[in-house]
């Protein structure tokens, strides 16, 4: 079957991707698996394009490195093009509703990709576009680092069976929110290890509860960061102050402290456990530099690397 057989097959064309609730567990299993081979096809020298003539329109509202560059060097190996659209260079900026934007980037282009603030910004795009939508990032959500996240894990165990995953520090964020709904849709053990003032709100936790309960994934938060992480396969770390509460840098400083990712903490995890960040860090709080920079067991940067190749998976997916 050829990678754009095994895309089409996955049921997503023309559809969004807002978050990883939009996902089953074989959809996930299959862009996985679609990225890897994508990768391959990458590392050959092969040049592909099956999305030639297509465009992807790229709204940031959130400045970005990985997201940014993964997706429009994805569109551009596919024989595709995009655009990057920022906030400020568009009449959304000067008060055009997002219905109204929605409505005329669909006669343009063949697929929105927005990284924003709130979720119901991307909520109501999807709603009045008539193009896929893709959900760079909201405060709520980030599907697609997690399908990154996902791919690096399978390409290490070869499975999602039987595998402890360890969230450590803020765990009221987008990424311990998609990680948790991941995790439970793939059968992931995920524990979130945080700070009581930082827990997943309640929605968050029932929802991914109620995942696990059908594909056995077994979910938890404790706040003991020694009893987080015993016997993780990975640790898996972000920085404790998201874009946009940069106001309580300060508190979280002080209160996730206790969590910082270290070589004591790491140690009380399984001996080939794999460290995972979704990047940017900053060494010296959440984890410390011998932790991240760690050849052994540190796999940021092939992490990083996988945003390409599964955003390739999920762009040809959406327009194949």
């Amino acid at each position: 079957m050829s990678y754009v057989e095994k895309a089409k097959k996955i049921g997503l064309t023309n559809k969004d991707c807002l978050a990883m609730t939009d996902l089953s567990k074989e959809q996930i299993i299959q862009l996985v698996e679609l990225a890897i081979d994508l990768k391959k096809i990458k590392a050959s020298g092969e040049v592909i394009e099956p999305l030639k003539g297509k465009t992807l329109g790229m709204i940031f509202e959130k400045s970005s490195t990985r997201t940014r560059v993964s997706f429009e060097a994805g569109m551009t190996q596919l024989g595709g093009h995009a655009l990057f659209l920022s906030s400020n260079d568009l009449q959304i900026g000067r008060g055009e509703t997002i219905a109204d934007t929605a409505h005329v980037l669909s006669e343009f282009i063949d697929a929105i990709m927005i990284r924003t603030f709130k979720h119901e910004t991307v909520e109501e795009i999807a709603e009045h576009a008539s193009i896929p939508v893709i959900n760079g990032l909201t405060d709520l959500s980030h599907p697609c680092q997690v399908l990154a996240d996902l791919q690096t894990i399978y390409e290490h165990k070869g499975t999602f069976e039987n595998i402890t995953l360890a969230y450590v520090g803020d765990g009221n964020n987008n990424m311990a929110n998609s990680l948790l709904v991941g995790a439970a849709k793939v059968g992931i053990n995920c524990t979130i290890v945080t700070h009581p003032k930082y827990e997943p709100e309640a929605f968050v936790l029932e929802t991914a509860q109620a995942i696990a309960a059908e594909t056995g994934a077994v979910l938890k938060v404790v706040n003991d960061p020694v009893e987080g992480v015993k016997d993780a396969d990975f640790i898996y770390t972000d920085v404790w102050t998201s874009m946009g509460f940069e106001d309580e840098a300060k508190v979280r400083l002080e209160k996730l402290m206790p969590y910082q990712v270290n070589t004591e903490l790491v140690s009380h995890a399984k001996d080939d456990y794999l460290f995972l960040h979704c990047l940017p860090a900053h060494r010296g709080e959440e984890v410390t530099a011998d932790v991240i920079d760690d050849e052994k067991h540190s796999v940021v940067f092939q992490e990083a690397g996988n945003r390409l190749h599964a955003q390739k998976a999920l762009l040809l997916a959406l327009l194949a």
